[in-house]
């Protein structure tokens, strides 16, 4: 990810492996050019890391607090798919869902290249979700495994792609396999990318016709993180996983799995992060790495080896030498070489998730070692790295042998590197992006940079005609093995639909309604009528939108915590004029010269704002504070001299949801107390005078949405986050709540509604319809309905009304934007 001109490294803050998810967060995508340049981070910089740790923990703790809040840890594993199956048991509303973004987007759009706030020209093209996930079938069909987009397959090495996961149980892909033989498919649910969003699966499945049908191996393991399948040829299916390194016999698919190395008791506390069969050892020789990071690290961090097939019990410990020791072992993914010769293993610190202990060959081809340092941070940097050379190895990181040549070597971090002599050189083949570079330049006239792939990597597979494929959080992208030390790449993204979106928003214009949207690791997107493609006028972790229903080329933008800017044009520029102004009242507003003071200190990574249901130019935005732009809508200035933000109300907590309806404004808020017990409530003017609503029957979880009644003054609806009691201790009950008094009182109108994290309501049409992390269900004549058919099971994020009235608008994080209903 790039983040906004004040930060360059860092995507996601590691997972924990196997702890808290509040140990993740999302990555920083760096907005502008101009300020990107001037103020790139030096990958060298400790303080840059520290100040950028500090933003992605927010970020991780948001995306946690909204699914497992008051707990502190990850909620029951089972808690979503028991949910999910409640689902599946309502009456269905008759209608389909329609993908609305089912066209390429490209985020190098010559015409939207604001110098502030854009991201074009940074060479990645096409882009789409993450994709965690690699394999290959032959020279022409490739698969694809992607964060919360599903499988999909090809079969013309990239050009058109077809989705084979929709309405599997989960969506969040960690490995995928293919049998040359047979040419079966085995797919590992749950992401191992260990950031905030890296959601867990159910289990392992296999496909013996290419995907048209899927078949569940063993048993289910709910809140499973799949890192890597392999195959050893003789009969055996090895999976490095969360629950550690389980193994299955290929003859009889309905058997269970076989825990053969898991050194720590308990789920995700000898979390294998890789596996490997040794080249030429007829399946004899098995590696694997386990993790144990968040408990005492280093006490079962280490590589283990069997040399008599991989069987339980014959595993043991391979004390590392050399260069490397055991205590150095945090996240780690390996390869032998082409011949099995020698192993290449990448690795991050294991206490500083910040920081990389460096690339390692072992010349013995044994995971003892010895191991010899043949890179590091420093080395990676003075290579060319545009990335910050390895400071996010825990989310981003890989290592793959080019299968015909011994001495050629791909190495992913934020960028993508290559050796073709075993490490005594490396080489940047995909840079992170291309500003900052000499080749750059804001006059296309003079830019000569060669497209490159999107930053942060994740997977790696060479096909046996040689092309490689390589995965990052923008996509798929591809180029010959036999090129060296040269930026070529082919793009890949233009049909794979896996866009994993915060929000959307839709205005009128001509021929229909511009569709906006924020987007993780890829800015806010745009589409507009009969358009071919989407274009990105914003770039970053694009947040929370407003966009004037009447005039759908006026909308207000966020970066990360409440930095906003508003666009009049669409975000069209050619770089020389601006079409943005920033009007921020964060203290973390990144652009020179525009920090309001005073400003917000406390807002969430993807802060809310809105606009008031009765007044669309007055908007209200929530960080510490509750801030009231005074109705100056496209005219809302803000700067160190002057904003027209005002500070109306101190929450003392960071809020979740705010609206407005005329002077009445609504904040929910939470906060976890010194002893980390979570709070949340809302604060209300209603009435006329702020006070805090007392809530004794609503429950302790994160307030998602507010949803107000246009007509009748005080009535109101809200929505909660996370599980309730059954499967977190304190979460209480409920899902959806009423109040017709101005939250005096509060009625539970949950009833049916499955025990899911319910992200967003609307009113629209005398129904109440909700989003959740599976499906979107609408409540009528008090009773609740699994809404349409089609919807693929991605988390739901935000659902809104389109402008003409007569559909709903849903962002989810995976598998893009979706409408349903009639729009115009």
């Amino acid at each position: 990810m790039k983040s906004a001109s004040i930060v360059t490294a860092a995507a996601l803050l590691a997972f924990g492996l196997g702890v808290s998810p509040a140990a993740a967060a999302s990555d920083r995508t760096p907005a502008g050019p101009h300020a990107v340049i001037s103020h790139l981070a030096d990958p060298m910089d400790g303080h840059a890391a520290e100040d950028e740790t500090e933003d992605l923990t927010d970020a991780s703790q948001q995306y946690s607090d909204i699914r497992n809040a008051p707990g502190l840890t990850a909620a029951n594993a089972q808690a979503y798919y028991s949910g999910q199956q409640q689902g599946q048991h309502l009456p269905v509303l008759p209608g389909a869902w329609q993908e609305v973004t089912n066209q390429p987007y490209q985020s190098d759009a010559p015409a939207y290249r604001d110098p502030n706030w854009s991201n074009s020209t940074g060479g990645s093209g096409h882009v789409s979700g993450r994709v965690s996930a690699l394999a290959t079938d032959g020279a022409r069909t490739v698969y694809v495994g992607a964060a919360d987009g599903g499988v999909w397959r090809s079969d013309d090495r990239g050009a058109h792609w077809q989705p084979l996961w929709d309405g599997m149980p989960s969506l969040a892909i960690g490995a995928v396999a293919v049998n040359p033989t047979d040419h079966s498919v085995y797919v590992g649910t749950g992401e191992a990318d260990f950031s905030g969003d890296s959601l867990g699966g159910d289990a392992i499945y296999r496909s013996a016709d290419r995907g048209r049908t899927w078949q569940r191996i063993g048993q289910s393991f709910f809140g499973l993180r799949t890192a890597r399948i392999v195959l050893d040829g003789v009969g055996h299916i090895y999976a490095a996983t969360s629950f550690g390194l389980l193994r299955h016999d290929m003859r009889d698919w309905s058997a269970p799995w076989t825990t053969v190395l898991a050194p720590a008791a308990g789920a995700e506390t000898s979390f294998a992060t890789d596996v490997r069969i040794r080249p030429g050892s007829n399946g004899s020789v098995v590696a694997a790495i386990i993790v144990n990071k968040g408990v005492n690290p280093g006490a079962v961090n280490a590589f283990y080896q069997s040399t008599t097939g991989g069987g339980p019990g014959t595993f043991s410990r391979q004390a590392a030498t050399g260069q490397l020791t055991d205590t150095d072992i945090g996240r780690t993914t390996f390869t032998w070489n082409a011949n099995g010769s020698a192993l290449y293993a990448v690795v991050q610190n294991a206490t500083n998730t910040g920081l990389l202990t460096g690339v390692f060959r072992a010349d013995s081809g044994s995971p003892a070692g010895p191991w010899t340092k043949i890179a590091d941070t420093p080395s990676l940097v003075k290579a060319g790295a545009q990335g910050c050379g390895g400071c996010q190895g825990w989310y981003d990181q890989y290592v793959a042998a080019d299968p015909v040549d011994p001495n050629h070597i791909y190495l992913g971090l934020e960028d993508v590197y290559e050796t073709s002599d075993r490490g005594a050189s490396w080489q940047v083949i995909g840079p992170y992006w291309n500003f900052g570079l000499p080749c750059w330049s804001s006059d296309l006239s003079k830019l000569t940079c060669p497209p490159t792939t999107h930053a942060d990597q994740h997977a790696a597979v060479v096909a046996s005609d040689g092309t490689a494929y390589f995965g990052n959080d923008g996509g798929v992208y591809s180029r010959a093995a036999a090129l060296r030390g040269v930026v070529k790449w082919n793009n890949l993204n233009e049909g794979l639909h896996t866009l994993q979106y915060y929000s959307v928003g839709a205005g009128r214009v001509a021929g229909g309604d511009a569709i906006w949207g924020g987007l993780q690791d890829n800015g806010v997107s745009l589409l507009l009528p009969g358009a071919k493609e989407q274009v990105s006028p914003f770039g970053g972790d694009g947040g929370q939108v407003i966009v004037d229903p009447r005039n759908g080329m006026r909308a207000v933008n966020e970066y990360v915590h409440l930095s906003t800017a508003r666009t009049e044009n669409g975000g069209k520029s050619d770089f020389t004029t601006p079409s943005y102004t920033t009007m921020s009242p964060s203290c973390d507003n990144p652009v020179a010269g525009t920090l309001a003071d005073p400003c917000d200190p406390g807002s969430l990574f993807i802060a809310p704002y809105s606009a008031d249901i009765a007044n669309l130019d007055h908007w209200v935005a929530g960080g510490q504070y509750v801030w009231d732009n005074q109705g100056k809508g496209w005219d809302t200035n803000c700067g160190p001299a002057a904003c027209d933000w005002k500070n109306v109300h101190d929450t003392g907590a960071q809020i979740t949801a705010v609206v407005a309806k005329g002077k009445t404004i609504y904040a929910a808020w939470q906060y976890r107390d010194a002893a980390k017990v979570y709070h949340s409530g809302i604060d209300t003017n209603y009435g006329g005078s702020w006070h805090r609503l007392a809530t004794p029957n609503l429950p302790a979880r994160y307030i998602t949405s507010i949803s107000l009644d246009p007509v009748r003054d005080g009535h109101l609806y809200i929505s909660f986050g996370g599980y309730t009691d059954k499967w977190v201790p304190g979460a209480g009950k409920g899902h959806v709540f009423e109040s017709g008094d101005g939250g005096a009182s509060w009625t539970d109108d949950t009833g049916a509604l499955p025990d899911l994290p319910t992200t967003s309501l609307v009113q629209w049409n005398g129904l109440l319809a909700a989003a959740t992390d599976a499906g979107v269900y609408v409540r009528l004549a008090g009773k609740w309905f699994k809404l349409g058919t089609d919807l693929p099971n991605a988390s739901g994020q935000q659902l809104i009304v389109a402008p003409e009235g007569t559909a709903l608008l849903l962002a989810t994080h995976g598998r893009g934007l979706w409408s349903y209903g009639v729009r115009r």
